[in-house]
């Protein structure tokens, strides 16, 4: 078994002038981690998962909506979604932010 090092989110995750890049930047059968990189004014509408998830700001700012609730989120800020919640993130400024994916409860439990 080896680590897996990233030492410069920011090469792997470029902001451009418009657009979102996303990739997945891990990957096993516990967790995934997406990367995205938004441009200023860059969305994703509300929509839901299936999965629990964290949401991690790198650098930039973002607005969300979190059920009713609205937050903002600056570099540092770390936030826990349970599963099927709906929420929309928008970037007010180029935005560098990591989502981890977690196993559902019940696969863990099962394996």
């Amino acid at each position: 078994m080896s680590a897996t090092v990233i030492t410069d989110l920011a090469a792997e995750l470029p902001l451009t002038d418009d657009g979102t890049l996303s990739r997945v930047l891990y990957r096993d059968d516990r967790l995934r981690v997406v990367g995205f990189a938004f441009a200023t004014g860059q969305e994703l509408t509300e929509h839901t998962s299936a999965l629990p998830v964290i949401i991690q700001v790198v650098q930039g700012h973002l607005d969300l909506v979190l059920g009713e609730e609205k937050t903002e989120a600056l570099p540092g800020t770390w936030i826990h979604l349970p599963a099927r919640l709906p929420h929309s993130v928008r970037a007010t400024e180029p935005t560098i932010m990591l989502l981890t994916m977690l196993a559902a409860p019940e696969a863990s439990a099962a394996a």
